[in-house]
Parts: C-alpha cells; sequence; structure tokens
C-alpha cells in the first residue's frame, strides 16, 4: 500500500513549528481567538467561551483548528459508523498539532429519504460552505459517503477553498443470501424482478431482507456512492487507497486518522483545496469513473464539482473521454462478478490507476504527494480477474454514453455495458407515463399493449418535475414480459436511476419535460430510436407535428409555493449543467468574516 502521509517535520508539542509551517498568527483561527488579554474583547470573548466548553488554553491557542464534517445519523445506515471515524480524524489532528472540533451536518440518506436526498444535495453544499466560512476554522475533514454526500461537501468546501481531506464512509461488506453472494441495489432489482416473475417467493424475500446489507457503509457494487468516492480519490482529495477500504475494516480507522495527520499538514503547507482541483483532475476524475464502469449520477455530479472549483466540464467532455479509456473493473453492476472488497484488496484505486497511467495528468498534486505520479509509484493489481489489464477489458470503451437527438437536445445519458446488446440499436413504439406513481399504478395494465419492443417513457421526473429528479429511470418491465423471461427494454426518462442498477436506460433528458422540453411532446404510439454507436435518440416525428403538440402544451403548475423547495424550484438548473443553484454555481467571490 503506498503510504498516507509525507510529512516533512515531527512536531512534538503544541507550540513546536514545522519546518516551512504557519506562525500562529499567520492562521485563519487567529482573528477569532487573537493573542494575550490585549488582542480585543472579541478575542477575549472567543478564548473565554472556548474555557467554557473545558479546552485549555494550550490545547488550541496557536494551533490549526480542524473542522471534521460529519454526515453520521442513526437512519443513515451508510454513515452510522462514522461517528466512532471521527475519533480516529480527532486521534490523527491531535497527533499533528492540531485542535479538532466536530460539526454535525445534513445526513442525506439515500435509503429513506424522499422524495430524493437529491432535492438536498445543494443544500448540504450550503451548509458546508457557510459553516467552514463563519467558524474560526483553518482546515476540513469531511466525511460522507453515501450518494450526494460526497458531492454536496466537496462542493460546498470548493467554494470556501481551505485545506479540505475527504474521508470516504467505505462500502459495507458483501450480502449473503443461501449460496449467493449478494450486492446491495443491484441484487435487490434482480431478485424483485424473479418475485414478480413467479420464480421466488415470499420466504426468500423474508430471508433476502436480512442477507442483503450486513453491516454499515455505502452499498458494495460499483454504484453512486463507490463510484463518487473513487472519483474524490482520483481528484486527489483522500489520502491514497482510502475509497474502497470496506466500512469496518480496522484499516478504515487508520485511514481516518491518517487524514487527521494530513490536514494538519496541508493548513501548514497551506495547501488549499482548489490547488487541488485542477482542471487536470476532473479530467482524471471522468477517465477513472469512465473505466470503473461507474454511475451515471457521477455524470451530474461532476459537473456540479467542478463548476464550483472554476473548471468547466461538459457532457462532451465524458463522451470525448469514454471513447478512450477502457472499462478495466470487473465490478457489478458494469462487471459481472465482484464487489468492492474484492476490488480493494486486489489492488484498489491506486493498482486500478497505475494500468491506465498513459491517460492521467501525473503532475498534478494531491493532498498527500506533490504529484499524482509519486501518489502512484509502487501501485499493484493483484487479482487480474478483479481489475482486468488493458489487453482483456470488460469493454473496449468507457461505460456511459452521451445522447444527443430531436428528444434530448441538451444531451442524455445511457451506461450501455450495463445493457443487453441487442438493444443498444432499437426502434420502437412509445408507451407514455406522465408520472411515476401513475406509471406504477397501470405499468401491468394489459390494454397498454407493451411488448419487449415496445420503448417505456416517463416524464415529469427531471429536476423541477420530480421534484429533485429522484431515481425513477430503471422503470420496471411489466409482469407478463418478466414471466416471458424478459429482463430488459429500452426506457427513457428525464430522471436518473440508482448506480447499482442496470439496463437500456436512457437518462437525464435535457430539457426536462417540466419545462418543456420535447419529452413533454412525446405521445403513446411515436416511433423512437436509440443507437448508442451514432449517440443518437431521436423521436420520429415530423418538426410540424412537434409544433403543432408544442403549441397546445401548458407548463404543469409549480410544485412549491414556499420553504426549501421554493428555493430549489427557482434556482436549480437542468442536469447537463450539474443541477446546481444557479446562484451557488455563478462566478463570483464571497468575503471572509469579520472577526475582531
Amino acid at each position: 500500500m503506498v503510504p498516507v502521509t509525507n510529512t516533512e517535520s515531527t512536531r512534538n508539542g503544541a507550540t513546536d513549528e514545522p519546518l516551512g509551517g504557519k506562525r500562529p498568527e499567520e492562521l485563519r483561527s487567529h482573528q477569532w481567538y487573537g493573542s494575550g488579554v490585549s488582542s480585543g474583547l472579541r478575542s477575549f470573548s472567543h478564548r473565554a467561551r472556548t474555557r467554557q466548553l473545558g479546552y485549555l488554553p494550550e490545547e488550541h491557542l496557536g494551533k490549526p483548528v480542524i473542522a471534521i464534517l460529519n454526515t453520521w445519523s442513526d437512519i443513515n445506515p451508510c454513515h452510522v459508523h462514522l461517528r466512532d471515524r471521527a475519533q480516529a480524524v480527532k486521534r490523527g489532528v491531535w497527533q499533528a498539532g492540531g485542535f479538532p472540533l466536530e460539526f454535525p451536518v445534513s445526513t442525506l440518506s439515500e435509503t429513506f429519504q424522499k422524495p430524493t436526498p437529491m432535492l438536498y444535495r445543494n443544500m448540504l453544499a450550503m451548509e458546508t460552505e457557510e459553516l467552514l466560512r463563519s467558524y474560526p476554522v483553518d482546515g476540513a475533514v469531511l466525511m460522507g459517503g453515501c450518494d450526494k454526500s460526497t458531492p454536496a461537501l466537496l462542493m460546498g468546501a470548493a467554494s470556501v477553498d481551505l485545506p479540505t481531506v475527504f474521508v470516504p464512509a467505505g462500502p459495507m461488506l458483501p450480502g449473503h443470501w443461501r449460496n449467493e453472494v449478494l450486492g446491495s441495489g443491484t441484487d435487490m432489482w434482480k431478485y424483485w424482478d424473479d418475485k414478480r416473475a413467479g420464480l421466488i417467493g415470499d420466504c426468500e424475500m423474508t430471508e433476502l431482507e436480512s442477507g442483503l446489507a450486513r453491516s454499515p457503509g455505502h452499498c458494495m457494487t460499483m454504484g453512486t456512492a463507490s463510484t463518487l468516492t473513487a472519483a474524490a480519490e482520483a481528484l486527489g482529495v483522500t489520502v491514497p487507497g482510502a475509497s474502497s477500504i470496506p466500512a469496518v475494516d480496522s484499516g478504515h480507522d487508520r485511514m481516518a486518522a491518517a487524514a487527521g495527520l494530513r490536514i494538519v499538514e496541508l493548513v501548514h503547507k497551506d495547501r488549499k483545496l482548489l490547488s487541488i482541483l485542477t482542471p487536470e483532475a476532473f479530467e482524471d476524475a471522468v477517465t477513472t469513473v469512465l473505466g470503473l464502469g461507474g454511475s451515471t449520477n457521477a455524470v451530474i455530479h461532476l459537473i456540479a464539482m467542478a463548476g464550483r472549483a472554476g473548471v468547466k466540464l461538459t457532457l462532451d467532455d465524458f463522451d470525448r473521454i469514454a471513447r478512450t479509456v477502457p472499462v478495466l473493473a470487473n465490478v457489478r453492476p458494469g462487471g459481472q462478478k465482484y464487489l468492492m472488497e474484492d476490488f480493494h484488496f486486489a489492488g484498489g484505486l491506486p493498482g486500478f490507476l497505475s494500468r491506465i497511467t498513459d491517460l492521467l495528468h501525473l503532475d498534478r498534486p494531491t493532498v498527500s504527494y506533490d504529484t499524482m505520479g509519486e501518489q502512484l509509484d509502487g501501485a499493484l493489481v493483484h487479482n487480474d480477474d478483479v481489475i482486468r489489464t488493458r489487453e482483456n477489458p470488460v469493454a473496449a470503451e468507457g461505460g456511459v454514453a452521451v445522447l444527443r437527438g430531436n428528444l434530448c437536445p441538451d444531451g442524455a445519458v445511457i451506461k450501455h455495458i450495463s445493457a443487453e446488446p441487442h438493444l443498444l440499436s432499437h426502434t420502437g413504439s412509445a408507451v407514455v407515463f406522465d408520472d411515476y406513481r401513475t406509471m406504477q399504478r397501470t405499468i401491468n395494465d394489459p390494454d397498454l399493449g407493451i411488448t419487449a419492443d415496445s420503448v417505456l417513457v416517463l416524464r415529469g421526473s427531471g429536476p423541477k418535475g420530480g421534484p429533485g429528479m429522484p431515481e425513477y429511470g430503471m422503470l420496471p418491465i411489466p409482469d407478463h414480459l418478466l414471466k416471458q423471461g424478459v429482463r430488459d427494454m429500452v426506457r427513457i426518462s428525464d430522471a436518473r436511476m440508482s448506480g447499482t442498477s442496470y439496463g437500456a436506460c436512457v437518462l437525464h433528458v435535457a430539457p426536462e419535460s417540466h419545462v418543456g422540453g420535447p419529452l413533454a411532446l412525446v405521445r403513446t404510439g411515436d416511433s423512437i430510436t436509440l443507437d448508442v454507436a451514432a449517440r443518437t435518440l431521436q423521436l420520429n416525428v415530423d418538426d410540424e407535428e412537434l409544433e403543432r403538440r408544442r403549441a397546445q402544451w401548458t407548463p404543469p403548475p409549480t410544485r412549491y409555493e414556499r420553504g426549501y423547495g421554493a428555493l430549489y424550484n427557482e434556482q436549480i438548473t437542468q442536469a447537463d449543467t450539474g443541477c446546481d443553484f444557479e446562484f451557488l454555481a455563478r462566478p463570483g467571490k464571497v468575503q471572509d468574516p469579520y472577526a475582531g
């Protein structure tokens, strides 16, 4: 394993100054704490209130103050262990001569939060930004992992630009049922379809409930959580190898402590987050996601994260890079066999990246090394079936394709490596559902005449229409087709889908139907052509007819009259630009608060 820290010096006490380190008065937190009784009333008050918290002066004065932003919650199984991991981070901070302070922040639980935690990603980003800006902190450790928490934390932190390290929550242990190894999410979809097809019954499903997710941690497939934490590591904001360590492995504790050690060094070096989040770093993160066969959700999140860092990243960049990188991670659902624990012990992300170094920018900095090349020096792969060689890839091209056409003028995406190949060039008749509830209620109606060749279309599920762009995109296949053995169909929506899902699902259609995008004009019986090789999605209806339909279309009513939802509806951007809030995404500086 690559070392997790390369400290320049050893600090033996709270006031020892490291080689090249900051003097106490150079720390951002010094604006709050000052030095001595003559430093002013506000500084006196801040020191007095810190004594109220029970801290001695020598525990914090003159030391880097490190904010630990923790998304732990009793109802978030992906993060339920982070309360303990925060103690390991604190241990590292103390040992490096810093002063740790833990901040509870919003928890975004993919498993429980409705209508979708995507609705609240930008809220956590705002909370992260404002906490880091308004409190006396010199650096930050961000703790998260469940799908939306990784981009939210990094988006907010990028807008403040302090030295920052990200601590991934880590994947859960593999699931087990009878003689099967289960991947949470992916096998949930599979066995639910088996139940609907009459292949298994209630007894088997009850057993599966207890075997599918058997430890803390996020999904152990290459779903959105594992994809985004791998992207964070590829960006260079974690200690090396952090993203794949199982949540309950003792190595996860050690990684958290190493992050605590490292953040203090970063403060003394004044290595801020935006010096890590460069255009080259985002290109490498995209390359990583595509080479892992990762989640389509990463497209939206990386575009939003890049925007906060002042980096222009577009759908075209994803499609361009996808044509240059093979899929080497044989991890479900894009791969056929393995799970994240297998990936970790096969070499983790350092091993994976060591096989595509010619596609990476190796001279950019990370939080642990001066260059990514140094960070990957000595990285090895220990299992060539889990992390494939370039000569034996899972797929010759990256796992996500970007589509264009009159149905998606601003783009759409498909994870084509997880679809049945015969559907990647397909023309069929549309069966249209105006909203998810209607689809649930009527999908098995025989009067709809759905066949295996039909194209299922769901609208009203985008950023504004969902609201929040829920993971509705893996539309269920009707029961009668499941019983005939059909396991995939072409499905099109302005929704997202879980990164653990699979199938010929066209997602993120932009602009969405709720704002009058072409998806709003599709009618049942229309012919639609999907051609992944040509990167096209076409509604086979002439322009004059579409204009007649557009003239008849009326905007749906606003979903929110007040509160956060009203702010969301007013400010949310479309999928192709990252679904950030316009007032957060636009350029502009925000001054630090006056603390005197």
